[in-house]
């Protein structure tokens, strides 16, 4: 399938810019950010029977709600992200939104137009209800007691937050990898409550590779000594090595050969004196070096039992299955119009689990927009600031606007001007 071509976008309008930006906060970013933590006292039936009494989500949002609270625009997040999408983070003036490249103020998604809603789901470790917090019937975190989630439950948990925003139907869901799975979700089973699903560097179901990938990551993890069945909050401990193994079988899989091969090749790291290896266990190469290096990181803020919940999320979801195999009638109820976006070199959730979405939206004579970009980076493509990619999501955005009668851009950053 034909990536889309520029002739596709409809021209940006550049306008004056006469509005303020924090002085402190990257152009054209959303400034400094606080989060809500709302609580949600209703009991959450999940998926696999189990039932959540209460529960809390961490949100931030961005821009302003039109009194006809039609602009809103749900991001989801992927697996190690959050409800910080935007902006400078009130607790950090180094913590920068994981897609401020790509909400904001004149960005793609324009926040002097919409109003974003980034939300962190449940089970995650970054301020929303997950296994740090504290289980209400034993006082004590809930540890590995903590209900199996699925995509399907994030997506009822986010309907509920609307309802409190007053929003009846949202303008746009939007995500990336695991969040363009909660996006397809939206339009699957809510759908009567999106007018637009942006599924990017996404895939309708998990190939056996990528399960295997997770099933390798979480035995690592569940294997660590520090683990102890999952309650490691009452030892004091934290499976930092393990968690670290899963980290780097992880990352590899989001970065493309021909990216790793430019970046590292087989460059060696403090070579010993004549140049030679040092024949041992240790790093060797300069990629070995990188790989250590982002796996201890991320040991040092998230939560293992976090990653084994998202990542078996990620194994279940499937929204054919339960449709004899086939994608077209999961989404026959749909009644979003969509947009999918896939990297060339991504080999995770390659192009073709995007054109398969695609053809079962054909199929139901659903209107659908599809672009193919022709990236290096591999999965992680869709972090990046790539201008063809901004253009797509942001002429995308514009037609949302204009369906909606929303002003025009206040201002741009150049992508389409």
């Amino acid at each position: 399938m034909a990536a889309i071509s520029a002739t596709d976008i409809p021209t940006a309008i550049a306008r004056a810019a006469s509005g303020t930006i924090d002085a402190a906060a990257p152009p054209g970013s959303t400034a400094v950010v606080s989060p809500q933590f709302i609580p949600f006292t209703e009991p959450l039936r999940l998926t696999s029977g189990q039932v959540l009494p209460s529960y809390e989500l961490a949100v931030e949002t961005y821009g302003t709600l039109n009194a006809e609270r039609n602009n809103a625009v749900l991001i989801c997040h992927a697996l190690n992200a959050s409800h910080h999408v935007a902006g400078i983070s009130a607790s950090d003036p180094d913590d920068i939104g994981w897609w401020d490249n790509m909400v904001g103020p004149g960005k793609a998604v324009d926040t002097d137009r919409f109003f974003v809603i980034g939300v962190n789901n449940i089970g995650s470790c970054f301020g929303s209800t997950g296994p740090a917090s504290l289980n209400p019937e034993t006082g004590r975190p809930w540890g590995a007691a903590f209900p199996m989630l699925t995509v399907e439950d994030w997506v009822r948990a986010q309907a509920r937050l609307a309802d409190h925003f007053g929003i009846a139907k949202l303008a746009a869901v939007m995500g990336g990898s695991l969040g363009g799975m909660q996006a397809l979700s939206w339009a699957i089973t809510c759908p009567e409550r999106i007018g637009h699903c942006i599924v990017i560097a996404s895939t309708p179901r998990l190939s056996a590779q990528n399960i295997g990938f997770n099933e390798v990551a979480r035995r690592s993890i569940i294997s660590d000594p520090d683990f102890h069945g999952g309650d490691y909050y009452a030892h004091n401990t934290v499976p930092r090595h393990g968690l670290s193994v899963a980290r780097m079988v992880g990352h590899i899989t989001y970065l493309s050969d021909d990216d790793m091969a430019e970046k590292f090749g087989r460059a060696q790291r403090a070579p010993a004196d004549n140049g030679e290896f040092h024949y041992g266990y240790g790093v060797e190469f300069e990629v070995e070096s990188y790989l250590r290096y982002q796996g201890e990181k991320f040991s040092t803020y998230f939560d293992a039992n976090t990653y084994l919940l998202i990542t078996r999320a990620l194994d279940y979801f499937d929204p054919a299955r339960n449709h004899g195999g086939d994608l077209a009638r999961a989404l026959q109820g749909a009644s979003a119009d969509f947009l999918l976006v896939s990297f060339s070199t991504d080999w995770r959730f390659p192009p073709a689990r995007s054109r398969e979405i695609v053809r079962a939206l054909l199929k139901n004579r659903r209107p659908v927009t599809y672009a193919e970009i022709d990236a290096p980076h591999g999965h992680d493509a869709f972090l990046l600031d790539d201008a063809r990619y901004h253009a797509v999501v942001q002429g995308y955005y514009d037609r949302i606007a204009a369906r909606l009668g929303l002003p025009e851009r206040f201002q741009t950053r150049g992508v389409l001007a």
